[in-house]
């Protein structure tokens, strides 16, 4: 696998646009933020704990159901422009990466014919800079993403709403959807439910959540860039011929024979009203 971060051609206008520089004022802390992060980070926890209890494995609380596992390499060019040379990207390079496939809710053995959004994650070895005091004797880089570009867990308030209610009624689908249609957000959190269950090899892939990108602010996305890949958005997953783990073998039969290519691409924040950094419910 290889993963490219390229210039577009209309480098010049682009490279000219005005980017808000990463400051104080691009972030608003909403009211009573810290005490919903800390009590999602507990649900979660409970949901580990319960997976644990019942398959005596560990699991993440969400994307916990692994489609698979390859190496690959990023490619980091030495003709970016100025605005995309930030942070791990300033200076040309190579790193290795080990990608993780997988699929959102935290139920490790999700049916594949069930349309879920997908996941994505690079785990970026060999990175040089400042690092967390947990992350120094081993100095990685990881990169997440998933196969819808706004996010239902729009803000910590709503994560912490819908991460209750999938604890509560995560059993009882009527219960749950009768609860979701009482939202005002009723359409971004059933938006999961219709997307596309096709190849993985063939899904663009999203950061989704802004990130301090250097100098600047970003969300960035991954691009399928070979026709190979590309095909194979049309193979998509029929739940009356398909058995329950196609995508892992759609996958795995991929790799055997061809290797994948990507795109990884930057949108730098411009307008904090059509960008919005602390909400993720809008593309």
């Amino acid at each position: 696998m290889e993963i490219h971060n390229r210039s577009e051609p209309d480098t010049i206008s682009l490279e000219n646009r005005n980017y808000i520089p990463f400051i104080s004022g691009v972030e608003h802390i909403p009211e009573n933020e810290a005490e919903d992060i800390q009590a999602v980070a507990d649900m979660i926890n409970a949901i580990q704990k319960a997976q644990w209890n019942c398959h005596r494995h560990a699991f993440s609380g969400t994307h916990a159901r692994t489609q698979g596992l390859v190496k690959g390499m990023l490619k980091v060019p030495d003709d970016l422009p100025k605005h995309l040379k930030q942070s791990m990207f300033a200076h040309a390079g190579e790193y290795p990466v080990v990608c993780r496939y997988s699929s959102e809710p935290g139920d490790p053995g999700l049916d594949d014919r069930i349309p879920q959004p997908r996941g994505f994650a690079m785990k970026v070895f060999g990175v040089e800079g400042e690092m967390f005091d947990e992350g120094e004797e081993c100095p990685t880089q990881d990169i997440e993403f998933n196969s819808t570009p706004a996010l239902d867990l729009a803000d910590a308030k709503t994560t912490r709403e819908i991460i209750d209610l999938r604890i509560k009624y995560g059993n009882n689908q009527p219960e749950i959807y009768k609860h979701l249609e009482a939202r005002k957000d009723t359409d971004l959190q059933n938006f999961r439910d219709t997307v596309r269950n096709t190849h993985l090899e063939s899904i663009r892939q999203y950061s989704q959540t802004a990130y301090r990108f250097g100098e600047y602010v970003a969300k960035y996305s991954l691009i399928p860039s070979t026709e190979t890949q590309r095909k194979l958005y049309d193979e998509t997953v029929k739940p009356g011929e398909h058995e329950s783990d196609i995508l892992s073998r759609w996958l795995s039969n991929f790799h055997e024979t061809h290797d994948a290519e990507y795109e990884l691409q930057f949108q730098l924040l411009e307008n904090i009203d059509d960008q919005p950094v602390e909400y993720v419910g809008k593309v």
